[in-house]
């Protein structure tokens, strides 16, 4: 499987994420720039999720139906052509990092994966409905990292 070049201009990678896109801050979603989409792609999703949360990965972003030859999306914008779901904190759209007070640094990852056709999800899917959804169904992915401490 190719990989696309996920990247930011706001933050870089396994670097801590400033505060004005915590939950607690101005909870806008960072901007992002992502490369080498692969042609066959029909869509794009985004997944930002924190495996340092609890037992299962939180969901801080889901958006699907992006178009594959968008190439970005600006700071606290929707991807073009995409469809927020609800986050771990029930709203629709971005959910910053919010990790415990005094807790060590959690990880968010930023993953895009390019399909050829859109995935069947639930109303409110989890991180791991996602991931269950997507086995076998990418053309590619491209994972960038964010940390983030209270």
């Amino acid at each position: 499987m190719a990989g696309i070049m996920l990247r930011s201009t706001a933050f870089t990678d396994h670097d801590q994420l400033p505060g004005r896109f915590a939950r607690d801050g101005g909870n806008v979603s960072p901007p992002l720039q992502w490369f080498d989409v692969p042609e066959r792609a029909t869509e794009l999703l985004l997944l930002v999720e924190d495996p340092d949360a609890g037992r299962s990965p939180f969901l801080h972003w889901l958006v699907t139906g992006i178009s594959p030859t968008s190439g970005g999306v600006a700071e606290g914008a929707v991807p073009e052509g995409g469809r927020e779901w609800p986050n771990g904190f029930g709203t629709v759209g971005w959910g910053g990092p919010h990790p415990p007070q005094g807790a060590e640094a959690h990880r968010y990852f930023f993953r895009l994966y390019a399909l050829q056709r859109p995935l069947d999800l639930a109303d409110s899917p989890q991180a791991a409905d996602v991931h269950a959804a997507l086995a076998g169904r990418e053309l590619a992915s491209g994972t960038m990292v964010g940390t983030f401490r209270r």
